[in-house]
Parts: C-alpha cells; structure tokens; sequence
C-alpha cells in the first residue's frame, strides 16, 4: 500500500468548484478516499449538495458484476454457458441475425457482461426509421422499456458482429438487460430485491436503491445540455442497466469493498480484466464487467497515471480506483448529453498528481 501525503480540504474544494466551470455542468459531486483510511473527503459544487442522492446509471453495471460473480461462486451461473439455459426461448429467438442465420444461441453470459455479444445497443442504436430510442427520451418523451420491448426492437437493429469475435466489442445496454433478466431467472426474484440482498444490506447501505417510484422526487433531476431531464417511467424500468439511486459516499463504500475482496477474491480482478478499446461514447477500455478510462500520457507526462479502473453512467456518474496511488473516487456531473465528464476526469487527475509519495 502506498504511503502518501494527502492533498488538502481547500486544494480539493477548489478541484469541485472548477468541475462546474463546464457550461455543460449544473452541479458536481467529488467524494475521494484512499485505501489506507487517511484521505476521506466529499464535496461539492452548483447545485448539488455533498451528500445528495442522484441516478448513477450505468454505473449500476458494477453492481451487476458482483452478483453475477457471487451467483457463479454459488454455481448458479456459468459464464461460459448460452444465455438461453437461462431465458425462455420466446424472449430471445431471433436476436441475433446476419445473414440470413440466426447465432443467438451462441451468444453466453460471458458476451453479456463483457459487451462482446455483437447485440445493438436499443437505446443508441437507429432503428429502421433512422431514429435513435436516445432521442425521445433526452427531449423528456417519458415512456417505460420492460425488457420485452428491449427485445422487440433490438430484433429490427443489425447485429454488430459475430458473438465472441475475436478484438470486437460493443456498449450495449441490451446486454444488461438481458443478464438482468438472467440474475432474476436464477434467483427467482426481481433484482431490486437481489441487489438489496447481496450488496445493499451486506454493506450497510441506507441512501442506495432501486429507483421504482415515478413519484419519487428524492434524486437530484438530471440535465441534458440546458434541460433538466426527468423520466422517471424510463429509469424505474431499466434497473439492470442503469436504475439505481445512490450518494457519492455510499458509491464509495460499495467502490472500495468491489477492489478490496469484499464480495469476492481479490485476485478475480485479474480475471475481469479482459480488455478491448472502445472509442465511442467516450474512450475507455471494457473487460468482463469492468472498465478502465484511457489517460493518454500527454495528459500527465511527468507522472504516469497508471490504471483508472471501474464506470462511467451516462449521466455522468462515475466510481473509479486508481491502484497506482492508492485512490477511490466517485461523484456526478449530472450531464447526459456527455459534455460533463471531461470535467470529472480533470478532477480526478489534478487530485492524483496532487499526491504524492511519502517520504519513509
């Protein structure tokens, strides 16, 4: 573990006020802690408060991650089993067609969680009309997506490539969809209740849940560009993909016990760890359930900045470890149109380079 200086609480107050220098950003969360136990900061800018509840979207897939792999640990799942051992067959026939033949049932649970499946996103992906789902619901068209209407359109989007094609990946929700549908066939469930039972409970988690209410006003609205955002129809319908209602503290317990061994060994991380580049949204690379921002070297050239492991949401939530220097950091710039998260990739770099090596 790495011995360090840690950076001061006027240094990181002016790190989150300069978040919402961004016209693009309202509102900014930054919470930083290290592994050690000596850093353990949260604050805040715009109009957002420190400990505010607010949407973390896709960073829910982290959550996802952990019960699939304590699901497998249970051997209730098989990574590298066809996901139809698990669906009905009315839910995913015709999924995935390319010319002409059908490889739905190649595609495992494995291609589900790393992205690798060759399904199109529903929510980006155009459908025949030449209309993205994205656009509808950014305008505030509020409308609920249950996983069969997930389906239904995917099965008008043209696969991306073959399941498991070698060097290939693709962000796709439907993917997360479907391991959702998986998590509640195995568990008997709905997840909301998996998720309270093998994280939030475990860990003591209060202000973390899944969002199910349409009259629940408690999470801070969210922008796109100018606009304030509010679908809550939308987000009570996609839990597996995105639905979850958390502040940056708890984030940050749930964070730390994900790299810590808490809810399964520590040496998995390894395993999670199958990259390949993704170069839109954003650039980023994404393994099994994990991950990890590019920071080009140019962005710190005198102090390499080593891995930045763990989510992006598309509202601009964020929970990632940095390994080479021992720090946690999660947050929300609470932008979807991704304008926003420049800005908290800025802010966890100023807060690296601010630490420094201890001397022993």
């Amino acid at each position: 573990m790495m011995n360090t200086h840690c950076p001061d609480p006027a240094f990181l107050e002016s790190v989150v006020s300069r978040m919402t220098r961004n016209r693009a950003v309202h509102g900014a969360i930054l919470c930083v802690e290290n592994g050690a136990g000596t850093l353990s900061w949260t604050g805040a800018s715009g109009n957002l408060e420190p400990r505010a509840r607010y949407f973390i979207a896709s960073v829910t897939k982290m959550y996802v991650t952990v019960v699939v792999l304590r699901l497998r640990a249970e051997n209730r799942i098989d990574l590298d089993a066809p996901m139809s051992r698990y669906l009905p067959e009315e839910l995913i026939a015709g999924l995935h067609v390319t010319d002409g033949v059908d490889r739905t049932a190649e595609i495992t649970v494995r291609h589900l969680i790393s992205n690798t499946s060759g399904l199109t996103d529903y929510f980006f992906g155009k459908g025949p009309d030449g209309r993205k789902a994205a656009v509808g619901l950014f305008d505030g068209h509020d409308e609920a997506w249950p996983v069969e209407r997930i389906v239904e359109r995917v099965r008008t989007l043209k696969p991306r490539f073959r399941p498991g094609q070698p060097g290939k990946v693709h962000y796709s929700d439907t993917n997360y969809e479907l391991l959702g549908s998986i998590i509640e066939s195995v568990t008997g469930k709905p997840i909301a209740e998996v998720f309270r039972e093998y994280i939030f409970d475990d860990l003591g988690l209060r202000d973390t849940y899944a969002f199910a209410d349409p009259e629940d006003t408690t999470p801070a609205p969210m922008y796109y560009k100018e606009k304030p955002v509010h679908v809550p129809r939308y987000i009570a319908s996609i839990t597996a993909e995105g639905g979850l209602v958390s502040t940056a503290p708890e984030v940050m317990k749930f964070l730390k016990a994900f790299f810590a061994g808490h809810f399964f060994p520590k040496e998995t991380i390894e395993e999670l760890k199958a990259w390949n580049r993704i170069y839109f949204p954003g650039q980023f690379d994404f393994g099994i359930g994990l991950e990890k921002q590019w920071v080009p070297r140019i962005m710190s050239p005198l102090k390499p900045i080593g891995e930045l492991l763990g989510f992006w949401g598309q509202s601009g939530a964020f929970a990632f470890h940095n390994p080479g220097h021992d720090l946690y950091f999660t947050g929300t710039v609470n932008q979807l149109s991704g304008f926003g998260h420049g800005s908290a990739v800025k802010a966890m770099l100023q807060v690296i380079k601010a630490v420094k090596p201890k001397a022993r």
